[in-house]
């Protein structure tokens, strides 16, 4: 009776023992591959060659800031005159040379591969940043903040935007504006076009190639008035 008793005891402590022991070796394993996963992908991220960088995440841009990007358009005649009304205003009391404005900007799209022109403020502006972060990485463009908004410009910001609605067809006077290759894209909604079709990393890739290292961009620009004498 007593061997019988220690062959039941014997019989039901050793499958506990086999799982655990299987636990303990498949929760090992799942630590391991994990941690290789995060090794992985921060050997991806942290590559010094932004020719040959790969971005981990794939970012899907804000369905709400879209759409009211897209939305604008329908206020697009108001502010256009309201534009330039602020320049014309606040430029005469500047005397802002229009002409010294508009050669800085041909100037940055030229010497950067990828440029933006953004307001502090601004949420298309914000999205369209972290849309440029997570699909080009960040250090791979240059932004040119006009000041917080529109409201706040001064004269050489407020005729900096209306020089900028000139680059796009419809003349659309909000920002952002995106510039690849020396070419104007568009906004907010249209660079995220270009990044859910895949077209925009291919896009920033021909332009590299085309520049050939020559004037690339790296980072923040900083405020637009401090940049116009560098």
């Amino acid at each position: 009776m007593k061997t019988f008793a220690l062959l039941i005891a014997a019989s039901l402590s050793s499958p506990a023992t086999a799982f655990v022991a299987t636990s303990s070796s498949a929760a090992a394993a799942a630590v391991v591959a994990t941690v290789g996963t995060i090794d992985s992908r921060l050997s991806m991220s942290s590559s010094t060659d932004p020719d040959e960088s790969v971005v981990p995440v794939v970012m899907t841009p804000n369905p709400v800031v879209r759409l009211a990007a897209n939305g604008m358009s329908l206020l697009r005649p108001i502010f256009a005159l309201e534009a330039k009304m602020q320049a014309a205003a606040l430029g005469a009391l500047t005397n802002v040379d229009g002409d010294a404005v508009a050669s800085k900007i041909e100037h940055m799209k030229n010497a950067n591969d990828v440029l933006i022109y953004t307001y502090g403020l601004s949420p298309f502006s914000a999205e369209a940043l972290s849309m440029l972060d997570a699909y080009i990485g960040r250090g791979e463009y240059v932004n040119v903040e006009l000041g917080k908004g529109w409201f706040l410009l001064g004269g050489e910001g407020s005729e900096t935007r209306v020089a900028l609605s000139r680059e796009v067809e419809g003349g659309a006077t909000s920002l952002p504006k995106i510039f690849i290759g020396g070419v104007c894209i568009g906004g907010c909604a249209e660079l995220a076009d270009l990044a859910e079709s895949g077209e925009l990393v291919e896009m920033v890739k021909r332009a590299k190639v085309a520049r050939k290292g020559g004037g690339k961009g790296g980072g923040s620009a900083g405020n637009f008035l401090t940049k116009m004498f560098v």
